[in-house]
């Protein structure tokens, strides 16, 4: 199973968004997703060892090196395909590129 957190704000929407998002195209593609959603005033590093990709809303600084594959997935909140896919086609490669599918 592939990890992935996805974090914004308040932890309330835009994650949760993000969340089922990429769970819903991801097992589309055929992977075995479950995705967390988070604030990211909560994020620690400890944290982000028992994920293989993290996903936020935009590029956050969290205060120390992120050290697994991040995607910025803010272009999913817009629901416009065109927008999405890069997203996701970013996050199937580096499923792909970390061997993790």
């Amino acid at each position: 199973m592939i990890k992935i957190l996805a974090a914004c704000g308040a932890g309330v929407n835009s994650s949760h968004q993000i969340k089922e998002a990429m769970e819903t195209e991801m097992k589309k593609r055929g992977y075995d997703v479950r995705a967390d959603a988070v604030m990211v005033k909560d994020i620690t590093q400890d944290m982000l060892k028992d994920y293989d990709i993290f996903t936020p809303i935009s590029k956050t600084d969290l205060g120390f090196d992120v050290n697994i594959p991040t995607v910025n997935a803010g272009p999913i909140l817009y629901r416009m395909p065109a927008m999405a896919k890069p997203v996701y086609d970013k996050v199937e490669n580096v499923i792909k590129e970390e061997k993790l599918g």
